[in-house]
């Protein structure tokens, strides 16, 4: 199966690591270290391999190492199916994030193209007892690692909501005013809606054909308000013109996909992911990543690059050592953090190892044998 791995990374002035050059193969990499040395921010980067704001949703002023604040890159050389690829991703002081694929200019959907990457970082444990944009975003990132053009639809939606909400908070009543902004909320939003089904359908026929120790959840989609979900472009431009008076006296869009809610149920107990354990919960997460990865490996043709950051958190020895070997057997270059080298002992030489220290508020890193 050809696959998708990383084969050297650079970094300068990325966060803690001033420089950073490492050339790994395509088994797993396990980043270890003391907190605070810099194990995240190697992942971040790697997230940045992909459209959007990375694993921190970080602007590209934050990135930037302190105090020199001169700008940070990101050099990536990978294998992306069969393809060797080259991609470069950068900012300076007060310009937005810059793409450049082998060695041309280009969009950050692009980019989705040619690498496909999940994570799961520390933050996200509450992701089910949270409020509900938190699963947006979640089922919005696999959805977008089915389909790239998926973060297209959600930006042009996003927008043409923003300039709606301000026509309603401003009191404007004139129905002219809407209609352009609506006809293309409409026409987004229903792809958005579509495209969100799909990936739920691709990751439920990933849990049902696979044998795991992880619980399997029942995913599905829940308007505010128990308002149906409106895949049909038609029948959210009436809704959404129906539903205009009720929003003036709100002064915002109460219908349309930014409303949605992402719903788990822990699929052999019958109970909802915010009434399971913090064990239970971090479980099902792990679940949906992997069964994300082995569903990408049906509609790309291979495994996703996997960010697992402080990944044994919660999970007990025999979920840990089950976790490496599916991380193993999907044939997926997987990077992980953890705070001790022991945290990955059972993957032995089945994965490569780096130490991360501070020295001095500066990240540095030895590969280990």
């Amino acid at each position: 199966m050809p696959d998708l791995s990383v084969q050297s990374l650079t970094l300068s002035h990325f966060r803690s690591h001033k420089v950073l050059r490492l050339k790994v193969d395509a088994r797993p990499v396990a980043i270890f270290g003391e907190n605070g040395a810099g194990k995240t921010n190697i992942l971040e980067a790697l997230s940045l391999l992909s459209p959007g704001r990375g694993l921190r949703r970080a602007t590209a002023e934050e990135i930037m190492r302190r105090p020199e604040q001169l700008g940070w890159k990101v050099h990536a050389n990978l294998n992306s199916l069969g393809q060797s690829e080259t991609i470069d991703t950068w900012a300076e002081p007060g310009h937005t994030r810059q793409v450049r694929i082998n060695e041309k200019s280009a969009t950050q959907v692009t980019l989705g193209r040619i690498v496909r990457v999940l994570w799961l970082v520390p933050s996200m444990d509450r992701l089910w007892i949270e409020g509900a944009e938190g699963r947006r975003r979640f089922l919005d990132r696999m959805t977008l690692s089915f389909e790239p053009g998926h973060a297209d639809a959600t930006l042009t939606y996003e927008k043409a909501m923003r300039e709606r909400n301000r026509l309603l908070k401003d009191q404007v009543r004139d129905p002219h005013w809407y209609r352009a902004l609506e006809q293309k909320m409409a026409e987004t939003g229903a792809i958005i809606q579509q495209n969100r089904q799909a990936a739920i359908d691709a990751l439920g026929q990933a849990q049902e054909q696979s044998e795991t120790l992880f619980p399997a959840a029942t995913l599905s989609l829940q308007h505010a308000n128990d308002l149906p979900i409106l895949t049909d472009s038609a029948e959210l431009l009436a809704a959404l013109s129906d539903n205009r008076p009720r929003d003036l006296a709100a002064g915002r869009t109460l219908v349309g996909p930014h409303r949605v809610d992402l719903n788990a149920i822990y699929a052999t107990k019958n109970i909802a992911a915010k009434e399971c354990s913090t064990g239970e919960q971090k479980a099902l997460l792990v679940s949906l990543i992997l069964a994300n990865g082995r569903a990408l490996i049906q509609s790309f043709g291979a495994a996703p690059l996997l960010l697992l950051d402080e990944v044994a958190a919660h999970l007990d020895d025999n979920r840990r050592a089950a976790l490496y070997n599916e991380i193993c057997a999907l044939g997926g270059q997987a990077w992980m953090t953890g705070t001790e080298k022991r945290l990955f002992e059972t993957l032995d030489d089945r994965a490569q190892y780096i130490k991360i220290s501070d020295q001095g508020g500066e990240s540095t890193m030895e590969m280990l044998q």
